[in-house]
């Protein structure tokens, strides 16, 4: 026990950074139960059950791949045992600034592919929007089921070191990760059965559920007994392992593309038995290789003549496809307007502010302060083709300025934040390392819902504050206080 106070004694929280456990005057009020529960477990127990942790993870095979030099590498996703925990107060604020985030961003999806008002009012440049690669015009003019182009989102926050929650990033094409965030509360369950109880923790694993009822209201009014479908790239795509967990959650095959035909505007899957319709596809694949008829024409995933199937009516697809140009990281920068423009309202979580390379004012003032801004691609994720100015070396910089003005289109900068930190238990020690939070929503016929905790990412580098799986991040358990 005294050695695991001296190590609560030694956890040193860096300057200007806000800890989700300790302040200033200590551990904060929501965090007291399990910090005595640590106390009272020792180093030694802690170190078991991180070991056993460990073991969970690698024999029920929860992993991910990173790629490098062309190879795929497969990878133990690393696991801090230490929960994240948030207050119900702060949840409530989370969960109505995300809700009044994706209702704008689905009125601007059903917009931009419709009557393009939002355009037409000057709100947001025609050219950004023309100009974004995943602005599909094959989607004009389809009607989607309910109006609803977002069907799940993960939407990533951070915080700042005065305690308050920014928007960073909203993915809205195929977001992963929650499969981590339903088997991270399974593992907290075994290694600490008694913890959450004691702590009145909302549950996470509702969500299977909550998404299969969710798609299957969306399935064609004519179809009596739908089929659901997870379509898949296949084992070599890096969150392989959350296709096949979900569509064992949820009761429904998982399918690749050569598993499917269209035949007569509908969509079938292959069985022993003959053919059957399917009604809903949850499809992991992205837009570009769905339809080899009308996008990629090399793709062996998707299924010649699908687009024509979805334009019909005959099969929805979740999310939408062309939702890219809604999380394209230029557009993100107007999300706010969008939420004043369609909803009258002032947005309840900011965004960090963030500049347009596209903008010449802006994109002088970048590549003059490059050194203390992070620049990123419009339309990168897990991390890749990001510069992180203040640590970057003179000759990265140069290549990165040279990268810029070819295309300013494809990058923004925004200023570095402080990421929050949270304790992790590292080495035998108890140390605080930066955290970000990805909620994720599901969007139903009867509104928004979303999950009580979400995915928290870990940059476990000391000093780091990049907590992408690919980059060396890891996750923890997320805890969201019922009162």
């Amino acid at each position: 026990m005294d050695g695991m106070l001296n190590i609560l004694d030694s956890y040193l929280v860096g300057r200007k950074v806000w800890d989700e456990m300790y302040s200033g005057k200590g551990v904060r009020e929501h965090y007291r139960k399990t910090v005595d529960f640590i106390r009272r477990l020792g180093a030694e127990e802690l170190s078991k059950n991180d070991e056993r942790a460990k073991m969970l993870f690698m024999s029920q095979g929860i992993t991910f791949t990173v790629y490098s030099s062309g190879e795929g590498i497969e990878k133990i996703f690393p696991f801090d045992i230490i929960p994240r925990i948030i207050t119900a107060t702060e949840w409530d604020r989370i969960e109505k600034g995300i809700k009044q985030r994706l209702t704008a961003l689905n009125l601007f999806l059903k917009d931009v592919y419709n009557e393009q008002f939002i355009i037409k009012d000057g709100v947001i440049p025609t050219e950004l929007v023309y100009s974004c690669p995943h602005y599909l015009r094959q989607m004009c003019g389809i009607k989607v089921p309910g109006d609803i182009y977002v069907h799940i989102a993960g939407i990533d926050l951070i915080r700042d070191y005065n305690g308050e929650f920014y928007i960073l990033e909203d993915n809205l094409r195929t977001p992963s990760g929650v499969s981590y965030m339903l088997e991270n509360r399974e593992i907290t369950k075994r290694i600490f059965p008694d913890l959450i109880p004691q702590n009145n923790i909302r549950t996470v694993m509702d969500y299977p559920n909550i998404l299969y009822r969710n798609l299957l209201s969306f399935a064609p009014k004519e179809a009596s007994n739908p089929t659901v479908v997870l379509l898949t790239p296949g084992i070599y795509n890096s969150a392989y392992f959350e296709h096949t967990t979900l569509a064992r959650l949820m009761g429904i095959e998982l399918v690749e593309g050569k598993d499917l035909v269209v035949d007569n505007h509908y969509v079938y899957m292959r069985t022993t038995s003959g053919l059957q319709r399917v009604d809903v596809i949850y499809r992991r694949v992205d837009d570009d290789f769905l339809d080899p008829l009308v996008f990629n024409s090399s793709s062996v995933l998707g299924v010649a003549g699908l687009m024509n199937v979805y334009r019909k009516g005959n099969v929805a697809i979740v999310n939408a496809i062309g939702n890219g140009v809604a999380d394209d990281k230029a557009i993100y920068s107007y999300v706010p307007d969008m939420i004043r423009y369609y909803l009258n309202e002032e947005p309840l979580l900011k965004n960090v502010p963030t500049y347009q390379l596209h903008n010449e004012d802006e994109r002088n003032y970048v590549l003059e302060n490059i050194d203390q801004l992070v620049i990123k691609k419009t339309n990168e994720s897990g991390g890749y083709g990001m510069l992180m100015g203040f640590s970057a070396n003179e000759e990265e910089i140069i290549a990165y300025k040279k990268e810029i003005l070819k295309n300013p289109r494809q990058y923004i900068a925004q200023p570095v934040i402080n990421l929050s930190s949270a304790p992790c238990y590292i080495n035998g020690k108890l140390t605080p390392r930066r955290v970000d939070l990805r909620p994720f929503a599901l969007v139903g016929a009867g509104g928004i819902e979303i999950v009580p905790g979400g995915l928290t990412r870990v940059a476990l580098k000391e000093g780091s504050l990049v907590v992408n799986s690919s980059q060396g991040g890891g996750s923890k358990d997320t805890w969201v206080l019922a009162h």
